[in-house]
């Protein structure tokens, strides 16, 4: 069990014991590190092997009310993905600093009194000393996780950002400082930056080779203003790719990326509107306001729609022939008989999985797609809320 954290009245001093004050006999952790100076205070920069990381550094009691902790709840579902990460990338994975306090009297040697050499040397921590961690807690825990399935890791190091524990009150402002101003990268860029998982690779080569797709697909932003000239974002593609392609078969990415580029292609010459945003000759904006295909809920169901079709056969003709019904339906915004309750709620495009689907039914009826047993009953439902 966690002890309390150490209050105002009974803290120890922040800066660290000279030589003469620390227990000969006492035993300590023995770290290299830098010291620096941040609001006045002292805080080092260190590294700890990572077999270290699950015996020193400890959580609050999640029992505990808020009000009493330093750290938000451990979102246990996290952790599996994190630790899987490691552990399929043991030659790639990066993990940034973790920031914890010590409540502990430690000591700095430095190796030169002066000089550039002064903020370097060795940190010794006592083993009696306890550590929170104010940023990094959902690392911490799958780094433990990742352990038990691969123990040689424990030999790899992470850096640690450390400050001399200043009580609850502190830590929690700790707390809040470091993430005030985190903000997550957009769904788009993450996709864009990422060399590894096959999804990304498959969507942003499909792009790379389509100057349609270049032309239309925001490659940043998972958001796109009314003044862009931009149709989709490449989070919406790749999602919708990622539907396409479900359960195809083993494909390469660049045989996947060929598969879904001459679908979307296909589907490309059924909207005219598409085309016309390419060559300039009306707005994207003007033709998001308007149309419901030129949303995200159209491409992910029309990827589930082409799913089925690649089941059924690979033949680009099939495909030619069974979407030209798309270039009759009416697809404007105005029809709320149809699309109201099904991909517009209360007048705004809703994009949840039910209205994914429910889209995705639409559209199998109107080419002549038998729907599944799960399609039928969402229909169904979606029937009688209507009646």
């Amino acid at each position: 069990m966690t002890a309390p954290m150490a209050t105002p009245a009974n803290l120890r001093s922040e800066t660290p014991l000279p030589a003469s004050k620390v227990p000969k006999d006492s035993f300590g952790y023995v770290f290299p590190a830098i010291r620096g100076l941040q609001a006045g205070r002292h805080f080092y920069v260190t590294m700890f092997p990572l077999r270290l990381i699950p015996r020193l550094f400890l959580f609050d009691e999640e029992e505990l009310q808020p009000a009493l902790r330093a750290q938000r709840t451990l979102n246990k579902a996290r952790i599996p993905e994190i630790a899987r990460y490691i552990l399929d990338n043991p030659r790639e994975y990066v993990f940034s600093a973790l920031t914890a306090s010590v409540d502990a009297n430690i000591l700095f040697d430095s190796f030169d009194s002066s000089g550039a050499t002064a903020h370097i040397g060795q940190l010794t921590i006592p083993m009696s000393a306890r550590f929170v961690i104010n940023d990094g807690q959902h690392r911490r825990a799958a780094i433990e996780q990742a352990l038990r399935e691969n123990p040689e890791l424990g030999d790899e190091s992470i850096p640690i950002v450390l400050f001399v524990d200043l009580g609850l009150e502190r830590c929690q402002q700790m707390f809040t400082d470091l993430n005030r101003y985190a903000i997550r990268p957009s769904r788009s860029l993450t996709i864009l930056y990422d060399q590894r998982e096959s999804g990304a690779r498959i969507v942003k080569n499909l792009v790379r080779q389509s100057s349609l797709w270049t032309d239309l697909i925001e490659m940043e932003r998972s958001n796109l203003s009314a003044r862009s000239r931009k149709l989709f974002t490449l989070s919406a593609l790749y999602g919708a790719t990622k539907a396409l392609l479900d359960s195809i078969g083993e494909l390469t990415v660049d045989d996947a990326a060929k598969l879904a580029r001459t679908y979307w292609g296909v589907a490309a010459e059924k909207i005219p509107e598409w085309k016309l945003v390419h060559e300039r000759k009306v707005t994207a904006g003007d033709v998001r306001r308007d149309f419901i295909h030129s949303h995200g809920i159209f491409l992910h169901a029309l990827g589930k729609v082409g799913n089925t079709l690649l089941r059924d056969s690979r033949d680009i003709r099939s495909w030619r022939r069974k979407l030209d019904p798309l270039s009759t339906m009416d697809w404007s915004r105005t029809n709320s008989q149809l699309w109201e309750g099904r991909a517009i709620i209360g007048g705004r495009v809703s994009k949840t999985s039910n209205c994914v689907a429910l889209t995705a039914n639409v559209i199998k009826t109107t080419l002549g797609i038998p729907l599944a047993p799960e399609e039928l009953r969402i229909e169904t439902m979606h029937e009688r809320g209507m009646s």
